[in-house]
């Protein structure tokens, strides 16, 4: 059993997680400032699915605050953090780029200095296939070269150097999971799925940014198996890709949300400034190294979420 803390807990993959963690019988504390940038009571709803959770494993925290964070972990000796809190977005990160060096640069350099000096013996952290910029897939995790295109995929690139830097400093295992267009139930609602849900079940006019735009939709079960694997299977310092390694169009996920919601209105616009035209994952790394293989696929993924949205449609 590990004593994991998970940052950004109450957000939509850290509550999976830490529902997943403590089936596995794991003790788990989540650290989450329950940011604005969405709805704070669809967080403390996110939070109440976890039905094993506890008064006291919760902390409110800003992580921007260098002494509390490192004094909270310090006091929490644990044995792993895995690092989820982030400000997301590209488009708001075109709007407010500081914010990001805040929540998504500074923060995580207090976080990995918190775990160096609370003695953890690995972090990982949540990283963004954003870092590969506009490249043709499959990507590989070598690809990454620093030719970004958003300020959120500018925070995410420079996050993951301070990881190498800590772990130089204090010698625990760091790894760096780039996650693959996440989606499922409690998908975040500032995300495309999450978008076409909310505009669909009110009988709105859905807009399309990009026909030609392409996603490795990754469906969270998955995405929460790829940091389960990595934390108890893996024991070198790495960066791996999580993903579905199946790319899907734009089209293809209208004519799927068609199945659902046959009336459905599409009016299509050039893409917005700082959204990548592809994202396809070369997941050969992550299934070597710790045998990690998806297993839902999109036509059952969007069905979950789906009857998820239809279920819960005011959290949207």
């Amino acid at each position: 059993m590990l004593k994991i803390i998970i940052t950004g807990g109450a957000g939509f993959i850290g509550s999976h997680l830490a529902r997943r963690l403590m089936l596995e019988n794991h003790e788990v504390l989540i650290v989450d400032s329950l940011h604005p940038y969405y709805s704070i009571e669809r967080k403390r709803q996110q939070l109440s699915t976890i039905d094993l959770l506890r008064n006291d494993q919760f902390f409110s925290l800003d992580l921007l605050n260098r002494e509390e964070t490192i004094s909270l972990f310090q006091s929490i000796s644990p044995d792993a953090v895995i690092h989820l809190a982030a400000l997301p977005g590209v488009a708001y990160s075109i709007e407010r780029p500081l914010e990001y060096v805040d929540y998504d640069i500074k923060a995580t350099i207090n976080v990995l200095e918190a775990c160096g000096q609370s003695n953890a013996s690995q972090i990982i952290f949540a990283s963004s296939s954003s870092v590969y910029g506009n490249q043709e897939g499959p990507l590989k995790e070598e690809m990454a070269n620093g030719n970004v295109i958003s300020p959120y995929a500018a925070s995410k690139y420079s996050a993951e150097s301070f990881c190498h830097v800590y772990r130089h400093l204090y010698g625990f295992e760091t790894k760096v999971l780039r996650f693959f267009t996440v989606y499922g139930p409690w998908v975040r609602p500032d995300m495309a799925i999450g978008i076409f849900l909310k505009r669909l079940l009110k009988n709105q006019e859905i807009i399309l940014f990009g026909e030609d735009r392409v996603r490795d939709f990754t469906f969270i079960d998955d995405i929460v198996d790829g940091i389960y694997l990595s934390l108890t299977q893996l024991h070198t310092s790495e960066v791996i890709n999580i993903g579905s390694g199946k790319p899907i169009s734009m089209l293809f996920l209208l004519d799927e949300f068609k199945k659902y919601f046959p009336e459905i209105k599409i009016r299509k616009e050039k893409s917005r400034t700082g959204d990548v035209l592809q994202t396809w994952a070369d997941i050969r790394k992550a299934r070597d190294l710790f045998g990690y293989w998806p297993k839902i696929s999109f036509e059952r993924g969007l069905a979950e979420t789906v009857k998820w949205a239809r279920e819960n449609e005011a959290f949207l």
